[in-house]
């Protein structure tokens, strides 16, 4: 057996990311848009005959220039990438020497830590206050030389608030890293403020709302400085032609976007309130997902709901997460079969 030591040392703990075996599973493990694919994205896939021999424009300019438009913006404000997970990515490589400490509330999305190590350096957490909101002082006051916040926040679900999140930008003495990843589901974003904080970075994605997970496609808004020092060090040519043309065209078709967050303002409330009389404590959201303490062993419900065909995310064995699962918020027939299977779970384990 090959030693793990011939790895990069800062990568060798690494453990490969969340991959369940699917089948016809209904998948509320993911957060992506359960109204299915982006209906402009589809049409406009389906009428390409792209010359596959050419490259993609350099720094998706096109698409740079559409979200200049939808944001009021200039294109020079925009990083584009494959995914949010390569803007994260380049933030990293741009902004980060070997060593350097990197700020992460906890809890947060866990793939934080791994941009963090494969980049060279550590990771130091701000526990997140009682109600899942951030420490603003703990933050401004820390050294490190970057800080990553979701808002809304993943797993927790909940936004935090801006005049914190303001706070913290004004304080902090290096980038700040607001990844608005479901950033269409809430009523506040900080995009209309890059250029206001020289500090700050706010990365989106079109895996999400926009119903686009398949073709990895992100982006990030900041000052124009910092967004040329990102696009100097972003790998050349990195979206692909295809994937850029279909973001362009769900950029123009909004009411998609405002369908989906319709439902989800619909769909929420009574899906919570539907595990409130199961016996479970939701927490309060923000974005189309809802963490919530399970009744029952954590690890016994998700495998149960998996055995009737259902996957949810199980976090219920880390810190102040215990027995917490997270549920994507579904259409109404969705999240009445989830209840329904849940209640028979409930029923056959007690």
């Amino acid at each position: 057996m090959v030693s793990r030591d011939i790895m990069r040392s800062t990568t060798r703990s690494f453990k490969k990311y969340y991959s369940p075996s699917i089948k016809n599973e209904l998948r509320l493990d993911t957060n992506t848009n359960v109204l299915g694919s982006n209906p402009a994205a589809m049409r406009y896939l389906k009428e390409q005959r792209i010359d596959l021999n050419d490259y993609p424009i350099t720094y998706s300019d096109n698409l740079r220039c559409a979200l200049a438009s939808l944001h009021g913006l200039e294109t020079e404000n925009f990083v584009v990438g494959s995914g949010s997970d390569e803007v994260l990515d380049i933030s990293f490589k741009t902004f980060t020497e070997w060593g350097d400490d990197c700020l992460v509330p906890y809890p947060s999305y866990t793939l934080y830590d791994y941009f963090a190590q494969m980049n060279g350096g550590s990771v130091v957490y701000s526990d997140l206050t009682d109600d899942f909101q951030l420490d603003a002082d703990d933050i401004a006051s820390s050294k490190a030389k970057i800080a990553i916040i979701a808002s809304p926040n993943n797993p927790t679900g909940n936004c935090f608030r801006q005049a914190d999140i303001e706070d913290v930008l004004a304080r902090f003495k290096g980038i700040v890293i607001i990844d608005e990843a479901y950033g269409e589901y809430a009523d506040d974003s900080m995009i209309p403020k890059v250029n206001e904080f020289d500090n700050m970075i706010v990365v989106r994605t079109f895996s999400k709302a926009y119903a686009m997970a398949a073709l990895r496609v992100g982006y990030a808004v900041a000052n124009k400085d910092v967004a040329d020092m990102m696009n100097s060090v972003k790998i050349p040519y990195s979206l692909n032609s295809l994937s850029e043309g279909a973001a362009i065209a769900a950029v123009k078709d909004q009411d998609f976007i405002k369908k989906s967050k319709t439902m989800v303002l619909a769909e929420r409330p009574k899906l919570a309130s539907g595990l409130e009389r199961l016996g479970f404590e939701p927490f309060p959201s923000d974005s189309n997902f809802i963490l919530a303490r399970s009744p029952i062993d954590h690890a016994s419900l998700t495998a149960a709901l998996k055995e009737k065909g259902i996957l949810i995310r199980d976090f219920g064995s880390k810190r102040r997460m215990e027995n917490c699962v997270r549920f994507t918020v579904g259409t109404d027939e969705m999240n009445n079969e989830l209840l329904n299977k849940i209640k028979d779970i409930l029923e056959e384990l007690r």
